[in-house]
Protein backbone atom coordinates (compact mmCIF):
# COMPACT_ATOMS: atom_id res chain seq x y z
CA UNK A 1 0.00 0.00 0.00
CA UNK A 2 1.56 3.42 -1.23
CA UNK A 3 -0.22 6.86 -1.30
CA UNK A 4 1.01 10.06 -4.07
CA UNK A 5 1.60 13.01 -2.44
CA UNK A 6 1.11 16.37 -5.21
CA UNK A 7 -0.48 19.86 -5.46
CA UNK A 8 -1.18 19.74 -9.15
CA UNK A 9 -2.79 18.53 -11.89
CA UNK A 10 -0.05 18.10 -14.46
CA UNK A 11 -1.64 20.31 -16.94
CA UNK A 12 1.49 22.27 -17.99
CA UNK A 13 2.29 24.63 -20.79
CA UNK A 14 5.32 22.71 -21.57
CA UNK A 15 6.56 25.70 -23.71
CA UNK A 16 6.09 28.27 -20.22
CA UNK A 17 7.94 26.54 -17.16
CA UNK A 18 10.68 27.11 -14.77
CA UNK A 19 14.26 27.61 -16.18
CA UNK A 20 16.73 26.75 -13.75
CA UNK A 21 20.52 28.09 -12.37
CA UNK A 22 22.54 27.76 -9.32
CA UNK A 23 21.21 31.69 -8.61
CA UNK A 24 17.44 30.41 -10.06
CA UNK A 25 16.54 27.84 -7.58
CA UNK A 26 12.80 26.58 -7.51
CA UNK A 27 11.28 24.83 -4.19
CA UNK A 28 8.28 22.69 -3.29
CA UNK A 29 6.09 21.98 -0.17
CA UNK A 30 4.41 19.05 0.76
CA UNK A 31 2.51 18.22 3.36
CA UNK A 32 3.09 14.62 4.73
CA UNK A 33 2.53 12.15 7.50
CA UNK A 34 5.53 10.59 9.34
CA UNK A 35 7.16 7.52 7.34
CA UNK A 36 9.77 5.35 8.41
CA UNK A 37 10.38 3.95 4.34
CA UNK A 38 12.19 5.22 1.55
CA UNK A 39 10.01 7.50 -0.45
CA UNK A 40 10.03 7.84 -4.64
CA UNK A 41 10.15 11.66 -5.09
CA UNK A 42 9.12 12.29 -8.90
CA UNK A 43 10.17 15.12 -11.09
CA UNK A 44 9.03 16.25 -14.40
CA UNK A 45 11.75 18.52 -15.87
CA UNK A 46 13.59 19.02 -19.46
CA UNK A 47 17.39 18.84 -19.23
CA UNK A 48 19.02 20.41 -22.57
CA UNK A 49 20.69 18.09 -24.94
CA UNK A 50 23.82 19.84 -25.13
CA UNK A 51 23.81 19.82 -21.17
CA UNK A 52 25.96 17.09 -18.83
CA UNK A 53 25.15 18.82 -15.75
CA UNK A 54 22.91 16.93 -13.14
CA UNK A 55 19.58 18.06 -11.09
CA UNK A 56 20.73 18.99 -8.16
CA UNK A 57 17.97 18.19 -5.22
CA UNK A 58 18.15 18.78 -1.78
CA UNK A 59 15.09 17.44 0.74
CA UNK A 60 14.46 19.65 4.29
CA UNK A 61 18.02 21.47 3.61
CA UNK A 62 19.65 18.13 3.13
CA UNK A 63 21.35 17.50 -0.26
CA UNK A 64 20.94 13.86 -2.05
CA UNK A 65 22.54 12.33 -4.77
CA UNK A 66 21.97 14.58 -7.97
CA UNK A 67 19.87 13.16 -10.51
CA UNK A 68 22.26 12.88 -13.56
CA UNK A 69 21.13 13.69 -17.26
CA UNK A 70 19.61 11.54 -19.81
CA UNK A 71 18.88 12.16 -23.69
CA UNK A 72 15.29 14.03 -24.06
CA UNK A 73 13.85 17.32 -25.85
CA UNK A 74 11.08 17.42 -23.85
CA UNK A 75 9.57 17.74 -20.32
CA UNK A 76 10.46 13.99 -18.61
CA UNK A 77 9.60 12.13 -15.39
CA UNK A 78 13.19 11.33 -13.34
CA UNK A 79 12.91 10.05 -9.70
CA UNK A 80 15.22 9.86 -6.75
CA UNK A 81 15.00 7.72 -3.88
CA UNK A 82 14.73 9.75 -0.41
CA UNK A 83 15.48 8.42 2.98
CA UNK A 84 12.78 8.56 5.39
CA UNK A 85 14.77 9.64 7.65
CA UNK A 86 15.31 12.81 5.81
CA UNK A 87 11.03 13.56 5.67
CA UNK A 88 8.82 14.55 8.73
CA UNK A 89 5.31 14.93 9.79
CA UNK A 90 3.76 18.33 8.27
CA UNK A 91 5.73 20.30 5.70
CA UNK A 92 8.54 19.18 3.43
CA UNK A 93 10.59 21.62 1.43
CA UNK A 94 12.38 19.85 -1.72
CA UNK A 95 14.51 22.45 -3.68
CA UNK A 96 15.91 22.51 -7.11
CA UNK A 97 18.80 24.09 -9.30
CA UNK A 98 21.88 23.19 -11.54
CA UNK A 99 25.60 24.35 -11.51
CA UNK A 100 25.15 26.70 -14.37
CA UNK A 101 24.38 30.43 -14.13
CA UNK A 102 22.80 30.32 -17.55
CA UNK A 103 19.14 28.91 -18.52
CA UNK A 104 20.74 26.42 -20.57
CA UNK A 105 20.87 23.71 -18.27
CA UNK A 106 17.37 22.16 -16.68
CA UNK A 107 13.79 23.34 -17.05
CA UNK A 108 11.04 22.43 -14.09
CA UNK A 109 7.69 21.72 -15.27
CA UNK A 110 4.62 24.00 -13.57
CA UNK A 111 1.27 24.07 -13.86
CA UNK A 112 -0.35 27.65 -14.09
CA UNK A 113 -3.40 28.70 -12.49
CA UNK A 114 -2.95 28.37 -8.81
CA UNK A 115 -4.05 31.24 -6.16
CA UNK A 116 -1.38 30.33 -3.56
CA UNK A 117 0.67 27.89 -4.94
CA UNK A 118 3.12 25.77 -2.25
CA UNK A 119 5.84 26.13 -5.04
CA UNK A 120 8.28 29.19 -4.89
CA UNK A 121 11.21 30.83 -6.34
CA UNK A 122 14.13 32.61 -5.46
CA UNK A 123 16.64 34.55 -7.81
CA UNK A 124 19.21 34.67 -5.37
CA UNK A 125 20.32 31.23 -4.57
CA UNK A 126 18.04 30.50 -1.86
CA UNK A 127 18.22 33.55 -0.21
CA UNK A 128 14.51 34.88 -0.27
CA UNK A 129 11.63 33.01 -2.17
CA UNK A 130 8.34 34.16 -3.30
CA UNK A 131 5.47 32.03 -5.11
CA UNK A 132 4.42 34.77 -7.71
CA UNK A 133 5.62 36.09 -11.17
CA UNK A 134 7.19 32.37 -11.59
CA UNK A 135 8.13 30.49 -14.68
CA UNK A 136 11.04 32.10 -16.78
CA UNK A 137 9.82 35.03 -17.74
CA UNK A 138 8.37 36.09 -14.51
CA UNK A 139 4.54 35.95 -15.56
CA UNK A 140 2.53 33.34 -13.76
CA UNK A 141 1.77 31.40 -10.26
CA UNK A 142 2.10 27.89 -10.19
CA UNK A 143 2.81 24.79 -8.96
CA UNK A 144 5.63 22.69 -9.85
CA UNK A 145 5.17 19.36 -11.04
CA UNK A 146 6.68 17.06 -8.56
CA UNK A 147 5.48 14.68 -6.68
CA UNK A 148 6.07 11.87 -3.99
CA UNK A 149 5.12 8.78 -3.16
CA UNK A 150 4.93 7.12 0.47
CA UNK A 151 4.66 3.37 1.67
CA UNK A 152 1.61 3.51 3.67
CA UNK A 153 -1.91 4.95 2.87
CA UNK A 154 -3.94 4.44 -0.28
CA UNK A 155 -4.72 6.61 -3.50
CA UNK A 156 -8.44 7.20 -4.00
CA UNK A 157 -10.41 5.30 -6.23
CA UNK A 158 -10.81 6.48 -9.59
CA UNK A 159 -13.85 8.68 -10.97
CA UNK A 160 -16.49 7.94 -12.68
CA UNK A 161 -16.94 8.63 -16.30
CA UNK A 162 -18.50 12.27 -17.10
CA UNK A 163 -20.46 12.81 -20.57
CA UNK A 164 -21.93 15.31 -22.21
CA UNK A 165 -25.34 16.38 -21.27
CA UNK A 166 -27.31 15.28 -24.84
CA UNK A 167 -29.02 18.64 -24.84
CA UNK A 168 -26.13 20.74 -24.88
CA UNK A 169 -25.93 23.43 -27.79
CA UNK A 170 -22.63 22.77 -28.27
CA UNK A 171 -23.26 19.25 -29.46
CA UNK A 172 -26.01 20.32 -31.74
CA UNK A 173 -23.59 22.67 -33.34
CA UNK A 174 -20.83 19.95 -33.98
CA UNK A 175 -23.72 17.61 -35.64
CA UNK A 176 -23.99 20.24 -38.13
CA UNK A 177 -20.59 18.98 -39.33
CA UNK A 178 -20.69 15.45 -39.08
CA UNK A 179 -21.24 13.59 -42.29
CA UNK A 180 -24.77 11.96 -43.18
CA UNK A 181 -23.58 8.76 -43.01
CA UNK A 182 -23.02 9.40 -39.17
CA UNK A 183 -26.57 9.07 -38.20
CA UNK A 184 -29.65 6.66 -38.86
CA UNK A 185 -30.02 2.58 -39.06
CA UNK A 186 -27.03 1.80 -40.62
CA UNK A 187 -24.78 -0.79 -38.24
CA UNK A 188 -23.00 0.61 -35.56
CA UNK A 189 -19.90 0.16 -36.67
CA UNK A 190 -20.52 1.73 -39.96
CA UNK A 191 -21.66 4.70 -38.54
CA UNK A 192 -18.56 4.91 -36.09
CA UNK A 193 -15.89 4.05 -39.43
CA UNK A 194 -17.47 7.10 -40.84
CA UNK A 195 -16.89 9.32 -38.62
CA UNK A 196 -13.50 7.57 -38.19
CA UNK A 197 -12.51 8.23 -41.19
CA UNK A 198 -14.03 11.43 -42.53
CA UNK A 199 -11.67 13.30 -39.47
CA UNK A 200 -8.64 10.81 -40.30
CA UNK A 201 -9.03 12.73 -43.97
CA UNK A 202 -10.11 15.96 -42.41
CA UNK A 203 -6.26 17.98 -41.41
CA UNK A 204 -2.74 16.76 -41.72
CA UNK A 205 -1.52 15.33 -38.49
CA UNK A 206 1.28 17.61 -36.93
CA UNK A 207 2.51 17.32 -33.35
CA UNK A 208 5.00 18.93 -30.72
CA UNK A 209 7.79 18.33 -33.33
CA UNK A 210 6.56 19.91 -35.69
CA UNK A 211 4.45 22.66 -34.17
CA UNK A 212 4.76 24.82 -30.60
CA UNK A 213 1.19 25.72 -30.61
CA UNK A 214 -1.61 23.33 -28.95
CA UNK A 215 -4.96 22.80 -30.01
CA UNK A 216 -7.51 23.08 -27.07
CA UNK A 217 -9.53 19.89 -26.86
CA UNK A 218 -12.15 21.42 -28.82
CA UNK A 219 -13.61 19.42 -32.13
CA UNK A 220 -14.80 22.26 -34.12
CA UNK A 221 -11.90 24.52 -33.31
CA UNK A 222 -9.41 21.60 -33.63
CA UNK A 223 -11.19 20.99 -37.16
CA UNK A 224 -10.85 24.70 -38.06
CA UNK A 225 -7.19 25.17 -36.89
CA UNK A 226 -6.25 21.72 -38.83
CA UNK A 227 -7.90 22.51 -42.32
CA UNK A 228 -6.74 26.26 -42.05
CA UNK A 229 -2.75 25.03 -40.12
CA UNK A 230 -2.96 28.15 -38.44
CA UNK A 231 -4.85 28.77 -35.04
CA UNK A 232 -3.92 31.27 -31.99
CA UNK A 233 -1.06 34.04 -32.87
CA UNK A 234 -1.25 32.58 -36.71
CA UNK A 235 1.23 29.59 -35.57
CA UNK A 236 0.63 25.89 -37.36
CA UNK A 237 -1.52 23.76 -34.29
CA UNK A 238 -0.31 20.81 -32.59
CA UNK A 239 -3.17 18.84 -34.26
CA UNK A 240 -1.88 14.98 -33.19
CA UNK A 241 -3.42 11.70 -32.42
CA UNK A 242 -4.74 13.24 -28.90
CA UNK A 243 -7.12 15.59 -31.31
CA UNK A 244 -8.27 13.19 -33.80
CA UNK A 245 -9.29 11.09 -30.53
CA UNK A 246 -11.00 13.52 -28.79
CA UNK A 247 -13.16 14.86 -31.74
CA UNK A 248 -14.26 11.55 -32.50
CA UNK A 249 -15.43 10.83 -29.43
CA UNK A 250 -17.25 13.96 -28.81
CA UNK A 251 -18.44 13.64 -32.46
CA UNK A 252 -19.88 10.36 -31.74
CA UNK A 253 -21.50 11.86 -28.59
CA UNK A 254 -23.30 14.22 -30.72
CA UNK A 255 -24.64 10.97 -33.32
CA UNK A 256 -25.99 9.32 -30.29
CA UNK A 257 -22.85 7.23 -29.45
CA UNK A 258 -21.36 6.22 -26.23
CA UNK A 259 -17.25 6.78 -26.70
CA UNK A 260 -14.21 8.09 -24.32
CA UNK A 261 -10.83 8.55 -24.90
CA UNK A 262 -7.63 6.07 -23.69
CA UNK A 263 -3.91 7.00 -23.32
CA UNK A 264 -1.77 4.21 -24.48
CA UNK A 265 1.85 3.80 -23.14
CA UNK A 266 4.24 0.92 -24.65
CA UNK A 267 6.51 1.04 -21.71
CA UNK A 268 6.89 3.26 -19.45
CA UNK A 269 5.28 7.17 -18.81
CA UNK A 270 8.40 8.94 -20.34
CA UNK A 271 9.07 6.76 -23.34
CA UNK A 272 8.50 8.09 -26.68
CA UNK A 273 5.92 5.15 -27.72
CA UNK A 274 2.30 6.89 -26.44
CA UNK A 275 -0.37 7.08 -28.67
CA UNK A 276 -4.31 7.78 -28.06
CA UNK A 277 -7.31 6.19 -29.17
CA UNK A 278 -11.34 6.17 -28.62
CA UNK A 279 -13.39 2.86 -27.67
CA UNK A 280 -16.50 2.60 -28.58
CA UNK A 281 -19.15 1.12 -26.84
CA UNK A 282 -20.97 -1.76 -28.51
CA UNK A 283 -23.89 -3.23 -26.74
CA UNK A 284 -24.20 -5.99 -29.46
CA UNK A 285 -20.53 -7.16 -28.28
CA UNK A 286 -20.80 -6.15 -24.47
CA UNK A 287 -17.59 -4.42 -24.76
CA UNK A 288 -15.73 -1.08 -25.26
CA UNK A 289 -14.23 -1.54 -28.65
CA UNK A 290 -10.53 -0.12 -30.10
CA UNK A 291 -11.12 2.67 -32.88
CA UNK A 292 -8.05 4.52 -33.90
CA UNK A 293 -8.97 7.57 -36.01
CA UNK A 294 -5.53 8.81 -36.20
CA UNK A 295 -5.08 5.48 -38.79
CA UNK A 296 -8.04 5.08 -39.31
CA UNK A 297 -8.25 1.28 -37.95
CA UNK A 298 -10.06 -1.03 -36.09
CA UNK A 299 -8.57 -4.44 -34.76
CA UNK A 300 -10.59 -8.01 -35.53
CA UNK A 301 -9.94 -11.53 -35.12
CA UNK A 302 -12.53 -14.40 -35.89
CA UNK A 303 -15.31 -11.74 -37.11
CA UNK A 304 -15.32 -9.84 -33.77
CA UNK A 305 -13.96 -6.20 -33.45
CA UNK A 306 -11.29 -6.07 -30.37
CA UNK A 307 -10.62 -4.35 -27.34
CA UNK A 308 -7.40 -2.70 -26.15
CA UNK A 309 -7.08 -5.73 -23.88
CA UNK A 310 -7.63 -8.28 -26.61
CA UNK A 311 -5.55 -6.41 -29.07
CA UNK A 312 -2.76 -6.47 -26.04
CA UNK A 313 -3.19 -10.24 -25.82
CA UNK A 314 -2.84 -10.83 -29.56
CA UNK A 315 1.06 -9.62 -29.55
CA UNK A 316 3.20 -7.19 -31.84
CA UNK A 317 2.02 -8.58 -35.05
CA UNK A 318 -1.03 -7.20 -35.35
CA UNK A 319 -1.17 -6.70 -39.43
CA UNK A 320 -3.48 -9.74 -40.14
CA UNK A 321 -5.99 -8.19 -37.62
CA UNK A 322 -6.21 -4.39 -38.47
CA UNK A 323 -8.59 -3.24 -41.34
CA UNK A 324 -7.74 0.39 -42.38
CA UNK A 325 -10.29 3.10 -43.49
CA UNK A 326 -9.23 5.50 -46.28
CA UNK A 327 -7.82 7.41 -43.34
CA UNK A 328 -4.57 5.06 -43.56
CA UNK A 329 -3.69 6.97 -47.41
CA UNK A 330 -4.18 10.26 -45.79
CA UNK A 331 -1.55 9.67 -43.21
CA UNK A 332 1.03 7.76 -45.29
CA UNK A 333 0.75 10.79 -47.61
CA UNK A 334 2.42 12.92 -44.97
CA UNK A 335 6.44 12.78 -44.15
CA UNK A 336 7.95 10.53 -41.87
CA UNK A 337 4.50 8.86 -40.96
CA UNK A 338 4.83 5.50 -42.82
CA UNK A 339 7.25 4.40 -39.79
CA UNK A 340 4.88 5.35 -37.56
CA UNK A 341 2.40 3.16 -38.96
CA UNK A 342 4.32 0.44 -39.70
CA UNK A 343 5.16 0.58 -35.17
CA UNK A 344 1.56 0.82 -35.26
CA UNK A 345 1.14 -2.76 -36.99
CA UNK A 346 3.93 -3.76 -34.21
CA UNK A 347 1.78 -3.01 -31.45
CA UNK A 348 4.22 -0.65 -30.10
CA UNK A 349 1.64 1.28 -27.80
CA UNK A 350 -0.08 -1.08 -26.22
CA UNK A 351 1.79 -2.25 -23.26
CA UNK A 352 0.12 -0.09 -21.22
CA UNK A 353 -3.61 1.58 -21.31
CA UNK A 354 -5.13 4.46 -19.38
CA UNK A 355 -8.52 5.69 -19.21
CA UNK A 356 -9.21 9.53 -19.68
CA UNK A 357 -12.61 9.89 -17.45
CA UNK A 358 -14.12 12.80 -18.52
CA UNK A 359 -15.51 13.02 -22.18
CA UNK A 360 -17.31 16.71 -21.51
CA UNK A 361 -14.83 18.37 -23.67
CA UNK A 362 -17.67 20.92 -24.98
CA UNK A 363 -19.97 21.87 -21.88
CA UNK A 364 -16.66 21.67 -19.17
CA UNK A 365 -13.61 22.52 -21.29
CA UNK A 366 -11.88 24.17 -18.27
CA UNK A 367 -11.01 20.24 -17.08
CA UNK A 368 -9.78 19.41 -20.16
CA UNK A 369 -5.38 19.33 -20.44
CA UNK A 370 -3.81 22.37 -21.45
CA UNK A 371 -1.09 20.33 -23.78
CA UNK A 372 -1.32 16.07 -23.18
CA UNK A 373 1.42 14.45 -25.65
CA UNK A 374 3.85 17.63 -25.65
CA UNK A 375 5.41 16.31 -22.36
CA UNK A 376 5.61 12.85 -20.61
CA UNK A 377 2.11 11.76 -19.27
CA UNK A 378 1.56 13.75 -16.23
CA UNK A 379 -1.96 14.26 -15.83
CA UNK A 380 -3.40 13.09 -12.68
CA UNK A 381 -6.88 12.54 -14.39
CA UNK A 382 -5.17 9.58 -16.13
CA UNK A 383 -6.68 6.49 -14.66
CA UNK A 384 -4.17 3.51 -14.95
CA UNK A 385 -4.40 -0.45 -14.78
CA UNK A 386 -4.06 -1.43 -10.82
CA UNK A 387 -0.70 -3.31 -12.34
CA UNK A 388 0.46 -0.14 -13.77
CA UNK A 389 1.18 0.66 -10.01
CA UNK A 390 4.11 -0.93 -9.44
CA UNK A 391 5.74 -0.87 -13.11
CA UNK A 392 6.68 2.71 -13.42
CA UNK A 393 3.36 4.55 -13.12
CA UNK A 394 3.46 5.51 -9.47
CA UNK A 395 3.56 9.13 -9.81
CA UNK A 396 -0.28 9.16 -11.05
CA UNK A 397 -3.04 8.63 -8.59
CA UNK A 398 -5.42 6.83 -9.55
CA UNK A 399 -5.63 3.41 -10.69
CA UNK A 400 -8.74 0.79 -11.73
CA UNK A 401 -9.30 -2.62 -12.03
CA UNK A 402 -10.82 -4.43 -14.45
CA UNK A 403 -14.77 -4.27 -13.48
CA UNK A 404 -13.43 -0.30 -13.66
CA UNK A 405 -12.27 -0.45 -17.27
CA UNK A 406 -15.17 -2.94 -18.33
CA UNK A 407 -18.34 -1.53 -17.34
CA UNK A 408 -20.86 -0.07 -19.79
CA UNK A 409 -21.49 3.56 -19.72
CA UNK A 410 -23.12 4.89 -17.06
CA UNK A 411 -26.94 5.55 -17.14
CA UNK A 412 -26.54 8.63 -15.19
CA UNK A 413 -23.73 11.37 -15.77
CA UNK A 414 -21.66 12.60 -12.98
CA UNK A 415 -21.45 15.83 -12.36
CA UNK A 416 -18.17 16.44 -12.31
CA UNK A 417 -18.35 20.28 -11.53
Amino acid sequence: MSRLYYTENGNLVATLCEELTTFRRARKALHLPPTQAPATLYVLARRYPESELPLRVSVNGVQISPIPPRPSRRHDWYTATVDAALLREGDNLFEFWTDSTAMDSWSLAVERGHAQPRSFISDDGGVTWRNEAMAYLNVLRGEYVVRLRLAGGQDPPPPHMTWEDPASPRLASLRRLLPPEAFGDAPLMDRVRALASWLSCSWAHWNAADSRLYAPWDPETIIAWGQAEAGHAGQRPIDMCVHYSVALVSCCQAAGIAARCAALKGTLPSATDGHFVVEVWFPEHEKWVMVDPTFDAVLWRDGLPLSLVQIREAGSDLRDLIRWGPGLQCRLREPGKRGVVEKFTQGYCFGHRSLWPRADFLSHPRFSPSGHGAAAYCETGLVWERADLDSGYGMFPCFGDADYFDKPPRQERASGV
